[in-house]
């Protein structure tokens, strides 16, 4: 009998894992994961776990490497490390699977950081190009913030492959989307081209949760779900204009519960069937144990009446602006409690 994850699978989710914790990553492979993710709190995480003090030590000792070029030394290697771990899927779905995810640095997003539009843009396609150079199942992960779209034409024209993260909603994904396709078209070929869209849904329901407290029973909680599948129809259809050799899909992220009245696999179970499902380690253990089966509901909505409901009451510009403010918020800070915490290292080991 095949377990919950397997069930997930076979209803057509490929499963990653939102971590690249190495002994994460080798046990999510054995269960059928087939990707990772990384992000400035995973790593902060793994360093504050104190259990690469010995490879962070050795970043550090060098003496001629910033705070900010033995974070991203670091970072890059444990990205190689999960990268090696799914390499084997990559080249067995030819390109189609098989990814780890590498973020570019949040603090171009700082708020304390006044660089122009233009230089800021700018620094995206430097860095993207720059962590993309030689990584076969790599994707470079891009916020949909006004410069990291301004950014994606020019970054998949030069061949990366691209995670826009930090989307949601309808408007973001379509800025990336549109944006990304004009680059690859600029492309000699389109055999590798490859992207993918990180739309975020727990964090949503969190936001309707507080601004609009007037929802329905049967609407709030539901607002992430739809608009996650609202987009993935779409993205449905516009690749279906557009054929490619290899899949452009959603990711859904984010999909990790924050209220403790539902349960843990509750985006899980609404979006399972297509496409990608980035889960953190501890929803995954949670499917895994629920002894339940998953199957497609991709395709299934709320009643009509909830999805109007839903339509008369949400301010999406508002609720774009609020969560990708806080967003933003949520990647820098921890960039800079790990630059902080590296810097406590550097200064423990001058007095040895």
């Amino acid at each position: 009998m095949a377990s919950p994850l397997q069930s997930l699978i076979a209803s057509g989710t490929k499963v990653w894992l939102d971590s690249v914790d190495p002994d994460l990553v080798r046990l999510s492979r054995e269960r059928g994961l087939t990707g990772a993710t990384s992000n400035p709190i995973i790593i902060a995480d793994l360093v504050k776990s104190g259990r690469f003090d010995g490879k962070l030590e050795t970043l550090l000792a060098k003496g001629s490497a910033s705070d900010d070029d033995a974070a991203w030394s670091f970072t890059d290697r444990i990205v190689r490390d999960a990268q090696q771990v799914f390499l084997p899927v990559w080249k067995t779905t030819n390109g189609d699977n098989g990814y780890v995810s590498f973020e570019i640095d949040p603090l171009l997003e700082d708020a304390a950081v006044s660089l122009p539009h233009g230089e800021r843009v700018q620094r995206y396609i430097e860095l993207g190009r720059h962590w993309a150079d030689g990584q076969e199942n790599r994707m470079i992960k891009v916020p949909a913030t006004p410069a990291g779209l301004d950014s994606l034409e020019e970054l998949a024209a030069a061949g990366v492959t691209l995670n826009v993260t930090l989307i949601f909603t309808m408007r973001q994904y379509e800025a990336a989307r549109d944006a990304i396709w004009r680059g690859a078209q600029r492309r000699p070929s389109l055999t590798n081209f490859k992207s993918v869209y990180s739309i975020f849904i727990s964090r949503v329901d969190v936001y309707t949760d507080k601004h609009v407290p007037s929802l329905s029973r049967a609407a709030q909680g539901q607002v992430g779900i739809v608009g996650v599948k609202q987009i993935w129809r779409a993205n449905q259809k516009f690749w279906a204009e557009h054929p490619t050799p290899l899949n452009q899909e959603i990711i859904f992220a984010s999909t990790g519960t924050k209220k403790p009245d539902d349960a843990p696999w509750k985006y899980v179970a609404a979006l399972a069937g297509s496409d990608i499902q980035t889960n953190p380690p501890a929803t995954n253990d949670a499917v895994e144990s629920s002894g339940l089966t998953f199957r497609r509901t991709i395709d299934e909505m709320p009643p009509a009446e909830v999805l109007a409901e839903i339509d008369a009451k949400l301010n999406v510009k508002h609720m774009e602006d609020t969560l990708m403010s806080e967003g933003v918020a949520k990647f820098a800070d921890p960039q800079k409690a790990l630059l902080k915490l590296l810097r406590e290292k550097r200064e423990r080991l001058a007095k040895t």
